[in-house]
C-alpha cells in the first residue's frame, strides 16, 4: 500500500488507485478544498510535492492549471496514489471563509483521464 504524507498532518497508509484528493480527505483528515467535486475545473483542491511527484498528469489537469496561470502546483484530484508521496495541502476549508469544501468527489478520476507527461 502506497504511504501519503501531508506535511504538517502525519503519514498514512492508502488504498493502491485512490484518488489523491480522497485520500487526503479520508485517511489523513484533512478538509481540502475541492469545490467543483473533483472535476478538474476550480484548483481548489491543489497541492505541492514535497516528494513523489507523479511523471504524468491529465489533459484536463494540464488545461485548467494553464487557464488558472498556475504553477509549482497540481491537482490532487487528478491523480492516484500507486507510490509513496509527500505533499503540502495548502486549500483548506479552514479559514476559507465557505460553507463546505465542496460536493463529494466521485472514486474515479473525472472527466475520464487521458495521461501525458508531466510538465516541467
Amino acid at each position: 500500500m502506497p504511504k501519503l504524507s501531508v506535511e504538517g498532518v502525519g503519514t498514512v497508509e492508502v488504498e493502491e488507485g485512490k484518488r489523491l484528493v480522497l485520500a487526503i480527505e479520508q485517511d489523513a483528515g484533512v478538509d481540502i478544498l475541492h469545490a467543483c467535486g473533483g472535476n478538474a475545473r476550480c484548483t481548489t483542491c491543489r497541492v505541492e510535492f514535497v516528494e513523489g511527484e507523479p511523471d504524468t498528469m491529465t489533459v484536463a489537469e494540464r488545461n485548467v492549471l494553464a487557464a488558472k496561470g498556475a504553477s509549482g502546483v497540481r491537482l490532487s484530484c487528478q491523480i492516484v496514489c500507486d507510490h509513496d508521496m509527500t505533499v503540502r495541502a495548502n486549500s483548506r476549508l479552514t479559514g476559507s471563509g465557505r460553507a463546505d469544501a465542496g460536493g463529494p468527489p466521485a472514486p474515479q478520476i473525472t472527466p475520464p483521464p487521458e495521461w501525458i507527461p508531466r510538465q516541467a
